[in-house]
């Protein structure tokens, strides 16, 4: 069993209208998208992964995207523990947009042999081969 720390920061980028009302500002989509997906974290099962705590607290910041035309984007960040069954059931979650920092909090020390880093490495390239169209949908935008 290990238990982790996750910092998972949520996008939310301004979307122009046509119109001069339904623009909501890029914080508000952050958080937004932070609550639907701590949401869905607390309500839907994973299998291998028990959620301890989710702590939205913290502020959401704003920073100029040079990968949004120099647009202002803001990020909402999530603080998750969470307590897996295998190193592998955490690589759907280092493996997303939204992963920036991961924190080892149980057991102190690690030790893996060749079975475990080969389970490891194919279940990151199946992840890998599962977000290859996601990426190349937003190339094409």
């Amino acid at each position: 069993m290990l238990r982790v720390k996750l910092r998972m920061d949520y996008k939310g980028a301004a979307k122009s209208s046509y119109f001069f009302f339904g623009n909501r500002s890029p914080e508000k989509l952050a958080v937004e998208a932070r609550e639907q997906q701590t949401t869905m974290l607390k309500n839907i099962p994973i299998q291998g992964i028990n959620i301890d705590e989710i702590d939205t607290g913290a502020e959401v910041y704003t920073i100029t995207d040079p990968m949004h035309n120099n647009d202002e984007v803001a990020y909402a960040p999530a603080e998750i523990v969470i307590t897996a069954d295998t190193l592998e059931d955490l690589v759907r979650f280092i493996m997303r947009e939204e992963f920036r920092k991961i924190e080892i909090l149980d057991p102190p020390e690690i030790v893996l042999n060749k079975h475990d880093m080969e389970r490891m490495f194919f279940k990151v390239n199946e992840e890998l081969k599962c977000m290859i169209p996601t990426i190349i949908r937003k190339l094409e935008r």
